[in-house]
């Protein structure tokens, strides 16, 4: 696959995709959409992938739209179908069957914040700063953050981050439950790709069931995720990933886990 806009590599059960328009402070464009879809489906695909590390390439991770593209007399179409590929990447990056973790280094403005927060886990660079200034701007969210962001931080925050468009740092991320974790700058992304490997190294199953359950968490009764749960339970135990738990449990060892 030919990429122009994103990096793409595999390595140790991690697909890591990079953002790879740093002369624009990774600014999106439509081609990043489209590449960055190509890109989710080969890790979704991939049976050696079991999580999906999202970055930016040198100084930021994502600015949001690059407004000199938006400057060039696009036609209302050409407009409806830049704003509806980041809709489709962000419910890529959300209902993906791997989790995803965006390591947010530098600037994660507009749609690079919604891709983030659409990824499930956020992990940020001391340094790092998170913001959705489209109201400031006369513009409107997007990428499902009506949706997520109120789950994740509750409505008085949610309606604080998006009314007020305020920038924030990985530690006030971290406190409000936005991101995960907040590592230094220096060798920030050795920080997340240990944290990427530690999920690496879960029961595939496990984790894909884990995430669809979750995701509905919000939409359903308790007996509804009783149940749910115990389809999950009763699923897990007829695969070898539960038994190599039990074995490894038995004789104190980590255990190795293959997706079977």
């Amino acid at each position: 696959m030919a990429l122009e806009t994103i990096l793409y590599n595999v390595q140790d059960g991690i697909a890591a995709i990079r953002f790879n328009r740093p002369h624009r402070l990774n600014a999106v464009v439509q081609q990043l959409y489209d590449e960055l879809n190509e890109a989710l489906s080969l890790a979704g695909a991939d049976r050696s992938v079991r999580v999906v590390l999202l970055t930016g390439e040198g100084r930021a991770f994502c600015v949001g739209a690059d407004l000199k593209e938006h400057k060039a007399g696009r036609t209302a179409f050409d407009r409806h179908e830049y704003l509806r590929g980041e809709q489709v990447v962000c419910k890529r990056l959300a209902l993906l069957s791997k989790p995803v973790i965006a390591a947010v280094n530098g600037f994660a403005l507009g749609a690079g914040a919604e891709m983030a927060i659409a990824s499930g886990f956020i992990v940020m660079a001391e340094s790092a700063k998170i913001g959705l200034p489209e109201i400031s701007i006369g513009s409107f969210l997007g990428g499902g953050i009506t949706y997520l962001l109120p789950r994740l931080v509750g409505l008085a925050k949610a309606r604080e981050m998006v009314f007020l468009g305020e920038r924030i740092d990985g530690e006030e991320a971290a406190r409000i439950g936005l991101a995960s974790r907040v590592f230094p700058d220096e060798a920030f992304l050795d920080h997340a790709r240990a944290f990427a490997l530690e999920i690496a190294g879960k029961a595939p199953f496990s984790m894909q069931l884990a995430k669809e359950q979750l995701n509905l968490a919000a939409e359903r009764t308790f007996d509804a995720a009783l149940t749910a749960e115990l389809e999950g339970m009763m699923f897990c135990s007829t695969t070898k990933d539960w038994q190599e738990g039990i074995d490894a449990f038995a004789e104190k060892r980590a255990p190795v886990f293959t997706g079977e």
